[in-house]
């Protein structure tokens, strides 16, 4: 399990620190958990904290009770914590066979690597040799992240806006996709989303607001307020723009 202990960061700006997040804490059981909030409320910098891309300026992060949060991006990998990037890193000369078996952490065959491609929705033999390239799309890209989180099978898959840059087709295929791995995988699935297609597919889901959580629960419970909030300060903003008519 997967828990923050009253985590808090600050930035540096040209005017001084800036708090970003404010005594967060959580704890992430097993199932799928979307993170959520306006644009500018912290979701990604927590994702890095999780990741171990940034150091909180306080709290602690505990996995299955050990202290991790000193630990290193590499570290925290080896001790079970997968990270998919809201824009996929492309490697040049590196295939996608080569990629998933470097995600395996051991040599693995064509036909195994073929099949986690064929789960993320990939036909196989028009993907396994190429190279992870400015030659794949977006879509193709998250799908191939995707199929590593798959291939790496870790206590703790956190995913940073995955529907970011890529076209409709491609997001409806990739909810299919997160919808097996929902099933198949185990684990924590932690996913940071706007998209409401994804957060229906949430066990639970936190609202995070101005860098402190709002809310956190069970998305039966979590979901209808939240909507009900967006829908009502849509209705204000409409209002407002027909009276300046």
């Amino acid at each position: 399990m997967l828990e923050l202990i009253n985590v808090s960061y600050n930035a540096q700006s040209e005017s001084g620190e800036k708090e970003i997040l404010k005594d967060i804490s959580l704890k992430f059981e097993e199932g799928f958990i979307a993170i959520t909030g306006p644009n500018g409320g912290g979701k990604s910098t927590l994702a890095k904290i999780i990741a171990g891309i940034i150091t909180p300026t306080s709290g602690k992060i505990l996995l299955d009770g050990e202290d991790i949060t000193a630990l290193s991006v590499t570290e925290r990998a080896k001790r079970g914590i997968s990270f998919a990037f809201q824009q996929p890193v492309r490697f040049k000369g590196i295939t996608v066979k080569d990629l998933i078996t470097l995600a395996c952490g051991k040599e693995i065959t064509v036909a195994e690597a073929c099949d986690y491609l064929s789960q993320v929705g990939l036909c196989a033999r028009d993907y396994i040799d190429r190279e992870v390239n400015a030659s794949l799309s977006g879509g193709e890209l998250k799908r191939i992240e995707i199929a590593t989180v798959l291939a790496r099978s870790t206590k703790v898959s956190l995913f940073d806006e995955p529907e970011a840059g890529i076209d409709l087709w491609s997001f409806n295929n990739l909810i299919n996709v997160f919808e097996k791995m929902h099933s198949k995988l185990g684990g924590s699935i932690i996913i940071i989303s706007h998209q409401e297609k994804i957060l229906n597919i949430a066990d639970k889901v936190a609202v995070l607001v101005g860098g402190k959580l709002e809310a956190f629960g069970a998305k039966s419970d979590i979901l209808p307020e939240l909507l009900n909030a967006t829908s009502a300060a849509c209705s204000v903003l409409t209002n407002g723009l027909e009276g300046q008519k």
